[in-house]
């Protein structure tokens, strides 16, 4: 089976778009959420007063750097007030989005998915009734080469995870809980915090167990093409039904 992957870049008014536009060294790549957009900026310029404005206008800043390989920014925001989202329109024409969005100089660039050309037509007619846009590439790829991170999006891995437990997983990486060997414990973690350390751990093992869980459909499409057996489950397996 064949599919269409495309590529186009659109204009029309964005806050990011316009951002990209006053400042044409600037990158903005936008992963959207169910509820929110994580954005990461950089530029190999040093950052100018205006820009600094600008990206304080977009949301909470998450994490920012500026070294000599240049300014990066990564920032949550939430724009439940603008129109309905473009990717609704992608949707709508039976076209799979595949994030990120990138905006750079005054473009936004989209990719997406068809599972037939003829959907990819009325989409970009459907896009130029309101707005400029190009098509930049279009080609057929086969169903086997299609990532496997279109079909697992961030958002869905992070479903049913509370903000407390999104909390605790986040201190346990940064403080390297998870490196070999450990560089911090469950006390030390929880002692940074203002909750008790049974309390600080429950929250941990819940983020850790439904990460897992949300991951493991994804995990099975990874494997689901390997003939691979590299811990030997499928000999054991088969040594216990002739046991039986």
């Amino acid at each position: 089976m064949s599919l269409y992957e495309a590529s186009i870049r659109v204009k029309h008014e964005c806050p990011y778009r316009e951002i990209s536009e006053r400042h044409p060294d600037l990158t903005i790549r936008e992963w959207p959420l169910s509820d929110c957009q994580v954005l990461e900026i950089t530029s190999e310029a040093t950052p100018t007063d205006e820009l600094l404005e600008d990206i304080s206008q977009i949301g909470t800043i998450l994490h920012e750097t500026e070294d000599d390989d240049g300014y990066h920014v990564v920032t949550q925001s939430c724009l439940c007030s603008l129109d309905a989202s473009i990717i609704d329109r992608f949707e709508n024409h039976n076209c799979l989005y595949q994030s990120p969005t990138i905006y750079r100089q005054g473009w936004e660039h989209y990719t997406v998915v068809a599972f037939d050309d003829a959907d990819i037509r009325e989409l970009l007619g459907d896009l130029r009734a309101d707005r400029d846009i190009e098509l930049l590439s279009k080609t057929s790829i086969s169903d086997t080469q299609i990532p496997h991170s279109m079909l697992a999006p961030a958002s869905h891995l992070f479903e049913n995870i509370t903000d407390r437990q999104l909390a605790a997983l986040q201190l346990a990486l940064e403080r390297g809980y998870y490196k070999q060997p450990r560089k911090t414990s469950l006390r030390e973690l929880a002692d940074q915090t203002a909750v008790a350390r049974s309390t600080y751990e429950e929250h941990l093992r819940k983020a850790e167990n439904k990460l897992l869980t949300n991951a493991g459909q994804f995990l099975r499409l990874v494997t689901a093409t390997s003939t691979a057996d590299p811990l030997g489950v499928g000999g054991q397996q088969r040594r216990e039904q002739t046991a039986d």
